[in-house]
């Protein structure tokens, strides 16, 4: 049909109307998970992303693997991956995309939000202004310029997760740019002006190899002198993507009015570096080499930072301090770059870490300028020091949880957060996070099935694991981490050596001052053994535990000497070694070579699967390492302990029975499974062996009585949540274990949600 449009004076674009609970501004990882978890509270949400993509610098328009506590399985914290929706969301990535291809991200994030009843997405939009009433926010404007359409949003409750903090800016709310002095707050990593003022930006660029050779020509504007950039002898023709994070600059400049200048210095350098790469005769291996993509838009690391009603700062992540108000954690190292960036003689980074997570405040995720705006991803109040930390991806999407959730909670109740942030009612957010399964360090679910009882059909008890998987010489110091009881003694332990010629072999009982921590920084006992042949050796320490923790059994590097090895592999034990990752540390050992106010201690990392390793090992007494007690301790990981049941191999159908006196009314029930939450599950580039991890249970039945609430046969999930039919009563839950993805299954809990508990 055919229409003809007369010439007027002036046109205007058309204009949509909404209304909801929550307007969440910025798509990245954070305000995905906030949307999500707002949306599963109850609220109506509307979310607005600039780009046309969802998961901002994880989104296939810039590259950039998600990461966060568990630090590329560099750090010493055991088990730290995130948990909640931000876990959810590195385990169906997995799932479907454990190849790590950008675009299938894209599809996931994409999938996630559009299937969550609640939330109306707006890709391509830009919020170009406010409302507001006083200390409140009460719409924003935005502009979509592919459809050419004006929005109007109002709500009650908004949430920045915009990165450079688009609401808080416009509504004038008190923010920091730049680094802090150390005189400030005593943090003696601030970087003073000869290092950094802000981190800057970066652009990726991916190749791939050619059956012939590939010519390039670079354009005009790429960098034309190499030795510009000092450090230009690190490039190598296999380098892509994630590992050019070092291409970096501009923090000296405004990162958020200057970004197109940044922009386009990075597009030098990137083609100037390409160029070297194929042009200069340095990499005969090029030739068959072409540049498949390059990022459009940079990856931005930091810009504004708001003000909450307190400051996390670098003493809080080094003391691993826990506070009052503990919501979400953080565990990669304090990592700060020179604000020069490629240009600068300093190195790329300078990375410290703590022993272990640190917690993160309730009161530095929202405005102390407004009542109605919460504040999540790189923009909470943290100084530049922190922000070093707390910055990274996965972290964002816990942080996006925690505010999702506060959102709902002061929607419900008519309160501010900072009424939220009072020591007397901030445990219902703790609570209902951890009822979600969001793991919150050295936090624990009360009451998670309300006074029940509970019977398993078996439990594994620890005794033997059989030396049936060949031998591995002693390359590096490695430790066997296990776990005791409090008022436990560790039995002696038999180990399978060898060693052609006659070694002495040091062995170490270690564990970690604070016993939250796995890190191995206080020695207990030591024992030297004579190695002679093929034989099986005793280890007794005589150690009793004063309360729950990890010990280390360590042995030093020999590798004239080898131990034996079994296949079976159990939750919450594993091999560490003394070794590095030089994605996240520069030596096995950290070391304060510059008085940065950190801690020196050895880095035990897990090797990666399918190279993971476990010692064969005998008890001369069996230890219970799993009980179904775990099943009622509301503690949703290994810390301190396993913290699961585990059945006994020989089960042939394990059963988990929760009885009750009284009948019970509940709106639906949680189930918190083993997905090794060890396993970083970065989302792009890496690529991993297994779509999902062994000892996942992925076939079961859950029973309400005699009624069958639900059969799943392709779980994925450590979380998996599944509603109460309304009005319906139980006194006894029954769940079956059909199958697991290889290993012996593991449950950590069953968290029930009563009618009356937070929604």
């Amino acid at each position: 049909m055919m229409q003809t449009f007369s010439s007027q004076n002036a046109r205007h674009f058309p204009q949509q109307q909404l209304t909801a609970d929550l307007v969440v501004a910025g798509g990245g990882l954070a305000g995905v998970c906030a949307a999500l978890a707002a949306a599963r509270d109850g609220l109506q949400v509307v979310l607005i992303q600039d780009r046309p993509v969802l998961g901002g610098n994880a989104s296939s328009e810039v590259r950039l693997w998600a990461n966060g506590a568990t630090s590329h399985m560099g750090n010493n914290n055991r088990w730290a991956r995130e948990g909640g929706i931000m876990g959810e969301i590195m385990e169906e990535n997995l799932w479907r995309n454990k190849e790590g291809n950008p675009v299938l991200f894209d599809m996931v994030l994409l999938d996630l939000v559009q299937a969550q009843r609640g939330i109306t997405l707006l890709l391509n939009t830009v919020v170009s202004d406010v409302e507001k009433s006083g200390r409140r926010l009460q719409a924003v404007q935005a502009f979509n310029a592919i459809n050419q359409t004006r929005y109007q949003v109002q709500a009650t409750q908004f949430i920045d997760a915009s990165g450079d903090g688009v609401l808080g800016y416009l509504a004038g709310a008190a923010h920091r740019v730049g680094a802090e002095s150390i005189e400030e707050f005593g943090e003696k990593m601030a970087p003073g002006e000869h290092f950094g003022h802000k981190l800057g930006h970066s652009i990726y660029f991916y190749t791939k190899r050619t059956s012939q050779p590939v010519r390039f020509v670079a354009p005009t504007f790429a960098l034309k002198e190499i030795t510009a950039i000092p450090r230009y002898k690190r490039l190598t023709s296999d380098l892509n993507g994630c590992d050019l994070w070092w291409l970096e600059w501009g923090g000296r400049l405004d990162t958020v009015h200057e970004s197109e200048t940044i922009k386009w210095e990075l597009w030098k350098i990137v083609w100037g570096v390409w160029d070297y790469i194929k042009n200069s005769g340095e990499f005969p291996d090029a030739e068959t080499l072409t540049i498949e993509w390059v990022g459009l838009i940079p990856g931005k690391r930091e810009s504004r930072r708001f003000l909450g009603d307190t400051l996390l700062c670098q003493q809080d992540i080094i003391e691993q301090r826990d506070h009052y108000d503990a919501v979400a954690y953080g565990g990669w190292s304090i990592d700060l770059h020179p604000a020069d960036g490629v240009y600068s003689e300093h190195d790329g980074c300078r990375q410290f870490h703590s022993k272990g997570t640190y917690t993160i405040p309730f009161r530095a995720l929202y405005s102390q300028s407004l009542d109605n705006l919460l504040l999540t991803g790189r923009l909470i109040s943290a100084t530049h020091v922190a922000f070093g930390s707390a910055r990274v991806m996965c972290t964002c999407g816990v942080l996006g949880e925690v505010v999702g959730r506060a959102a709902a909670i002061c929607h419900q109740q008519q309160i501010t957060p900072t009424q939220l942030a009072q020591p007397e009612s901030v445990t219902q957010l703790q609570q209902h996070l951890l009822r979600e399964g969001a793991y919150i360090p050295r936090q624990q679910l009360v009451n998670p099935v309300s006074h029940a009882q509970v019977a398993v059909s078996s439990t594994l008890q620890l005794h033997a694991l059989p030396a049936d998987a060949g031998w591995q010489p002693l390359q590096s110091r490695c430790a066997l981490l296990l776990p005791l009881k409090a008022g436990e003694r560790l039995p002696a332990i038999q180990v399978q050596l060898r060693a052609a010629q006659t070694q002495t072999l040091q062995v170490a009982l270690l564990t970690s001052d604070n016993p939250a921590n796995t890190c191995g920084d206080c020695l207990l006992a030591s024992q030297s053994i004579r190695v002679n042949g093929q034989d099986s050796y005793r280890l007794s320490f005589d150690y009793q535990a004063d309360c729950d923790r990890y010990l280390f059994i360590a042995f030093e590097e020999n590798p004239a000497i080898e131990v034996a090895l079994t296949q079976q592999r159990l939750p919450g034990i594993m091999m560490v070694f003394n070794s590095l990752n030089p994605r996240v540390a520069k030596r096995t050992r950290q070391m304060n070579d510059g008085d940065y106010g950190v801690d020196e201690f050895d880095f035990w990392l897990p090797r990666r699967a399918p190279h993971q390793i476990l010692l064969a090992f005998a008890l001369e007494a069996p230890l219970k390492l799993w009980h179904s007690d775990y099943l009622l301790n509301g503690k949703l990981r290994p810390e301190q302990h396993t913290n699961c049941w585990v059945p006994a191999p020989e089960d042939a159908q394990p059963t988990v029975i929760w009885r009750w006196d009284e009948v019970q009314h509940a709106r639906h029930i949680t189930l918190l499974f083993d997905n090794d939450f060890d396993h970083a599950m970065e989302t792009v580039q890496m690529g991993h062996a297994q779509a999902v991890t062994p000892h996942c249970t992925t076939h079961y039945r859950l029973w309400l009585d005699e009624d069958l609430l639900v059969e799943v046969e392709d779980n994925h999930h450590s979380l998996c949540h599944h509603a109460i039919p309304q009005g319906g009563s139980f006194r006894q839950i029954r769940l079956e274990l059909l199958a697991s993805a290889g290993a012996l299954p593991a449950l950590y809990g069953l968290h029930l949600h009563q009618n009356d508990a937070m929604p």
